[in-house]
């Protein structure tokens, strides 16, 4: 059975509350040895500036501890090149934390870094054990969890989280693989709003997400350097890449205090600001 986290001060309801608590690893060994991505596809013969990569996420992790965000850090390691993108190896609903089980190999392992810091802290989680799926295919909105049906997350481990969380509503969204996982083309802004890349979405997902949100749409240019993979931090303020103007002035003109921060080089990789950030902690 899932164990209640409420004593560990874990829990997230939303991906736009205020977020107070929150783990990232930094890019120390961040590398691209066999593309798993389109954008990893684009970079792969270019290769990662690892000190400039390492100098991008101190600036993350300085601009979250500015806000007054508890940062914890894993520890990298070298044998997991994608470990900055902490996002995918858990993921909190509610007052439940869930440990994923990766599909990649070239990930599997790294679940066990964050298990440990867990243990290490007294932390209550649930390990998924039917089928893989990753956190960057994983969004919470009150009571509802949309799930992208991606090739990384499968239907054995959305069975599981339903059987585990029966109050709430999951709803799958088919994600094509090149897009990787559903934070690359869908992000929530609040109780209404959503930035989408529709072209990836089918009619019926796309009817049925604009039903509960309004769209605002990102092109393909700015899909590919990651529009969408914004973090929201609450009170309308989110985290977004400089090289997004498009994005970046839609959701000004929306009334959202846009933080850019310059993530150029991780997102080499084929994430950005939600995928480099697991949230423990949204109040």
């Amino acid at each position: 059975m899932v164990t209640d986290i409420q004593s560990s001060s874990a829990m997230c309801w939303s991906e736009y509350a205020p977020l107070k608590r929150v783990i990232l690893c930094p890019p120390q060994y961040l590398r691209i040895d066999a593309p798993i991505n389109h954008v990893q596809t684009r970079y792969f013969e270019d290769g990662i500036d690892n000190q400039l990569a390492m100098a991008q996420h101190q600036e993350l992790v300085n601009t979250l501890r500015g806000f007054g965000i508890d940062v914890i850090l894993l520890k990298p390691e070298e044998n997991y090149p994608d470990q900055v993108f902490t996002r995918d190896i858990g993921f909190t609903l509610g007052h439940h934390l869930f440990v994923s089980q990766m599909e990649e190999n070239i990930r599997k392992g790294e679940e066990k870094i964050l298990t440990n810091w867990l243990v290490n802290h007294y932390t209550p989680f649930q390990p998924i054990r039917s089928g893989s799926i990753e956190g960057g295919d994983v969004m919470i909105d009150r009571d509802t969890i949309w799930i992208g049906n991606s090739g990384r997350t499968s239907h054995q481990a959305m069975a599981e989280l339903q059987q585990e969380l029966p109050q709430m509503e999951i709803l799958p969204l088919s994600v094509p693989v090149k897009y990787l996982h559903l934070d690359c083309i869908l992000n929530i802004l609040s109780p209404n709003e959503a930035l989408i890349f529709p072209p990836a979405f089918e009619e019926e997902s796309l009817a049925l997400l604009a039903k509960r949100y309004e769209l605002i749409e990102v092109d393909e240019t700015e899909q590919f350097t990651l529009g969408t993979n914004i973090l929201s931090i609450g009170n309308r303020t989110v985290l977004s890449l400089p090289v997004n103007p498009r994005v970046n002035k839609a959701l000004r003109h929306r009334g959202f205090t846009v933080v850019e921060v310059d993530l150029s080089e991780i997102i080499k990789s084929g994430g950005s600001f939600r995928c480099s950030t697991l949230p423990l902690l949204r109040e």
